[in-house]
Order: structure tokens, then C-alpha cells, then sequence
């Protein structure tokens, strides 16, 4: 095709659709597809970092067990040999003054799934405490190295003014 055959407006539209054709070109085969992939690099980065920070909570959180378990474990080998819960709690209510106030002491063993240690559990009642006698027990068996913890505790006022019976449900692990 002979362009100086056209006329001075024929070419510039000639012209103008070439430019066109080369600038739509340049967009749809090479912009666009760069763009696109552009676009799936940024959102696959974005869910790789999201990847990676729930692993690093992750991690966070297992550091976190694993050092919960050594402790346990720790805890546990420093019992003292032939540990029961149960003389565990009637010594402490030795200790704090209340064991004339104990109604019954009912012992009860169990094996959670998954679990390489027995679950043994001491349903304790106190009868006709005060606040002030009940507090200090509370306080040595929470706080006790033997991995013991109270898992229930019910009160409810008794005959007298200002006096308590409570019902407790004690537990710790056994190997």
C-alpha cells in the first residue's frame, strides 16, 4: 500500500489507527499480562505473610505448651513418693484448722482421653465454717507445689450468723 497516494487526512487516520493498533497491542499483550501477574505476586505475598505470622504464633504458642509441660513435669517428679490427694487434703485441713469441720471426704479416680496420667478427684465437704477459716485453706491448696487445683466450689449459708458449708471438688494428675 502506497501511502502517498492518500490524502493528507487519509494518513493521519491511517496513522492514527496504527498508533492505535500498536498502543492496544502494547496494552492487552504486554502491560495487562504483566499488571495481572503483577496483582497475583502482591496477593500471594500477602498470603504467604499471613502464613507466616500464624506460624509464628504457632510457634509462640508451642513454645508457651512445651514450656508448660516441662514445668509440669518438673512439678510432678518433685512430689513427695506415694502423693494422694486425698491425705494431701485431710493434712492441709490439719494445717488450717478445719478437719472437725470435714462431713465427708469422697475420693473418685478417672482417665481422661488421650492422657497418660489418672485424673484423681476429692469431693470434700466443710460444714459450719467461717470466711476467715475457709480463706486460709483455699489459699494452701491453690497455691500448693503438687499441682493440686479446685475445680468446683459451692457455698451456701448455714444455721448460724456468718457461717458457711462448702462443698468442694478437688483435682490432680496421677502417674
Amino acid at each position: 500500500m502506497n501511502l502517498n497516494r492518500l490524502s493528507k487526512r487519509e494518513r493521519y487516520a491511517v496513522y492514527a489507527a496504527a498508533v492505535f493498533l500498536i498502543v492496544f497491542v502494547a496494552i492487552e499483550f504486554i502491560i495487562a499480562p504483566i499488571v495481572a501477574h503483577r496483582t497475583r505476586l502482591e496477593t500471594t505475598l500477602r498470603q504467604k505473610q499471613a502464613a507466616l505470622a500464624d506460624m509464628k504464633a504457632m510457634k509462640l504458642e508451642y513454645e508457651s505448651l512445651k514450656n508448660e509441660n516441662e514445668r509440669f513435669k518438673q512439678n510432678f517428679s518433685n512430689r513427695p513418693q506415694g502423693f494422694t490427694l486425698f491425705s494431701f487434703l485431710d493434712q492441709l485441713a490439719g494445717e488450717a484448722r478445719v478437719k472437725d469441720n470435714i462431713a465427708y471426704m469422697k475420693p473418685s479416680k478417672s482417665r481422661p482421653k488421650n492422657s497418660p496420667y489418672n485424673l484423681s478427684m476429692v469431693e470434700l465437704k466443710l460444714q459450719g465454717i467461717g470466711m476467715k477459716q475457709l480463706t486460709p485453706y483455699l489459699h494452701m491448696v491453690e497455691t500448693s507445689k503438687n499441682m493440686v487445683f479446685i475445680r468446683r466450689i459451692s457455698i451456701t449459708k448455714a444455721g448460724t450468723e456468718g457461717m458457711i458449708d462448702v462443698i468442694l471438688q478437688v483435682e490432680t494428675f496421677e502417674a
